[in-house]
């Protein structure tokens, strides 16, 4: 693992999930473990807040679309907030903004530089 601090999860308001810290492969399962049991306790609609997660990378997408998959299966709707450039970029460039809410890049997303 990277320098980053270890990923945490809390609850911000009545239906506002705060996700902080640097996701990893090390630690991604505990964190969606974490999430779905938040999700389970939570109403209808829960908004995933990512302004703290430190990273931009594919295992975060993957991390979403597993609470994306697990709020559908309890007819919940998350919208998430705080979505980072990078990480709207990412989800537009790897054609998933369809299937998370919220991550629909507002701009054509440009070639990274090399």
């Amino acid at each position: 693992m990277t320098g980053g601090a270890a990923p945490s999860i809390r609850q911000e308001a009545d239906s506002t999930l705060a996700v902080c810290g640097q996701v990893t492969a090390d630690n991604v399962v505990v964190l969606r473990s974490e999430g779905e049991r938040w999700l389970g306790s939570l109403g209808r609609e829960v908004e995933i807040n990512l302004a703290g997660v430190e990273n931009a990378h594919s295992i975060v997408l993957s991390l979403l679309l597993c609470w994306q998959r697990a709020a559908k299966a309890c007819n919940q709707n998350l919208i998430y907030s705080g979505i980072s450039e990078r990480m709207l970029s990412l989800c537009a460039l790897s054609g998933l903004s369809q299937h998370l809410p919220s991550f629909h890049h507002p701009r054509p997303v440009a070639a990274p530089d090399l």
